[in-house]
């Protein structure tokens, strides 16, 4: 999967869920422009945006804690805008945790911005609790976020 200038949005998502189902690690980051801004609003985390493909190549490295998941993209709906380099992107990602058989469905919407057959932006609200679980790390995350100052409105 080489970035292709000819792909449309919703190819290029297609393409960026299917590789990720697939476990395609080395080859999603091309998907992205060298310098891009991925967001994940919804991240009880709150990490920084992603903004070079090589923080993308670091993002979607998996690593030997990392569990294997047998999943795949379901319940796609590509949803066109006006602007013709945006789409919103409705999906779930359904599968297996594969060492233990549990099944689990992550929700998600991505809304990209592809120019050139890259994508230049990314904001991707995705469960992250599902997420978490799934990885094992949901007690971290809980403790990550309980940990985490707190701010007033």
């Amino acid at each position: 999967m080489t970035s292709d200038h000819s792909l449309s949005p919703r190819e290029v998502f297609l393409a960026l869920v299917h590789g990720v189902a697939e476990g395609r690690w080395e080859e999603l980051p091309n998907l992205y422009a060298e310098r891009t801004h991925v967001v994940h609003p919804f991240d009880p985390r709150r990490a920084p945006a992603l903004r070079t493909r090589d923080e993308l190549r670091e993002h979607f490295r998996p690593t030997d804690a990392t569990p294997r998941l047998h999943r795949r993209a379901a319940d796609i709906t590509i949803h066109q805008t006006t602007d013709p380099e945006v789409i919103v992107a409705e999906f779930e990602y359904q599968g297996t945790i594969t060492d233990t058989g549990e099944p689990f469905a992550q929700p998600a919407i991505f809304v990209l911005r592809v120019r050139n057959g890259e994508i230049v932006s990314s904001r991707d609200y995705v469960d992250h609790l599902t997420a978490a679980r799934i990885r094992g790390q949901l007690d971290g995350l809980v403790a990550a976020v309980n940990a985490a100052p707190t701010t007033s409105a």
